[in-house]
């Protein structure tokens, strides 16, 4: 792996190497259980970069210290030097899942950016069976089930046992209780009565106050570690649709350039591409045309593809998505 150490040894320390960057009144001096130099934080922005593609921007540098400052407790480690040595050289594993997840932010909910998912029902219903999702950056599960939902609204409940969505995200602790599918009250607290009846169980005894998704929303749903700066990604099958929102504004720009040409296969002909509200990729990739707000449209085929006519859905209405049926909740 690239190491950091070059711009370790370039970038001027805020105290000297030794005890006195060490020391507890160099940590004192700023509230801190740990010294947390520039050359740290420098440290730090370059080895999530090439690990996970993140552009840690400085006014991060406060979050970094406090969800790292985690890992030294764990380790035993007096000084973030140390914990950064220990990263680059003892290559372990599980420690760099630690890192990475410490430094991935997860801010979700259901049916997030709501005008997209009656984009998604009126697309799906013209697509192929079995129609196949991919939601790049699952989080705890909110959008991948908010998917999943709109399948079965959109399709009926035979047709949608027949889609498949695959859900992967970088960090393993969400990705745990994504597939858990468990949540609190609050968290679904924005759903309609109906959704809730229809999709979820209520929780009893040591899950009481909490709700947990149906097996047959869970079934639709598979779950996997990915790491969208990765050159290959293991897929075979393209896709109808893939929701990729809220993730790019993190990667600086040929990240983002790298990760849409790898997108650009994965995506049938006249498929779709769901980007977060402040993301745009007019100006990243020739590949994909806005159609709607934040929703793109494959325009070229990819190599080896086959051409897109017939295959593509009339263009999507913003409509609202089909009204779900009243079921029972236990």
């Amino acid at each position: 792996m690239l190491s950091a150490r070059a711009l370790h040894r370039a970038e001027p320390q805020d105290a000297p190497h030794g005890d006195a960057s060490r020391s507890p009144q160099r940590a004192g001096e700023t509230g801190r259980d740990f010294a947390f130099t520039s050359a740290d934080f420098a440290r730090i922005r370059t080895l999530i970069h090439h690990r996970a593609g993140i552009s840690l921007s400085e006014h991060k540098r406060d979050m970094a210290y406090s969800r790292l400052a985690r890992r030294l407790r764990a380790r035993g480690l007096d000084s973030f030097r140390d914990y950064l040595d220990l990263l680059e050289q003892e290559n372990d594993p599980a420690e760099w899942e630690a890192f990475t997840n410490a430094l991935t932010t997860n801010l979700t909910a259901f049916f997030r950016e709501a005008h997209h998912f009656p984009i998604l029902a009126d697309f799906v219903k013209g697509r192929e069976a079995p129609v196949s999702v991919w939601c790049s950056a699952a989080s705890t599960g909110e959008e991948p089930y908010s998917i999943a939902i709109t399948l079965i609204e959109a399709l009926g409940d035979s047709a949608a046992r027949s889609a498949s969505i695959l859900a992967t995200d970088l960090d393993t602790q969400v990705l745990a209780k994504a597939e858990a599918g468990i949540y609190t009250y609050d968290q679904v607290k924005h759903l309609s009565p109906e959704r809730l009846k229809r999709f979820f169980l209520r929780g009893t005894g040591a899950q009481a106050g909490r709700v947990k998704v149906r097996p047959e929303l869970r079934a639709m749903i598979r779950f996997e570690q990915l790491n969208l700066t990765d050159a290959d990604y293991g897929i075979p099958k393209p896709f109808d649709a893939i929701f990729c929102r809220n993730v790019m504004i993190y990667f600086d720009k040929p990240t983002q350039g790298q990760v849409l040409s790898r997108f650009e296969p994965l995506v049938k002909p006249g498929g779709l591409l769901f980007a977060g509200h402040s993301e745009n990729f007019t100006y990243v990739t020739q590949a994909f045309r806005l159609r709607g707000q934040t929703v793109y449209e494959l325009t070229r085929a990819p190599k080896g593809a086959p051409s897109a006519g017939g295959g593509a859905a009339p263009r999507a209405r913003l409509s609202g998505a089909a009204t779900p049926a009243v079921g029972e909740r236990r």
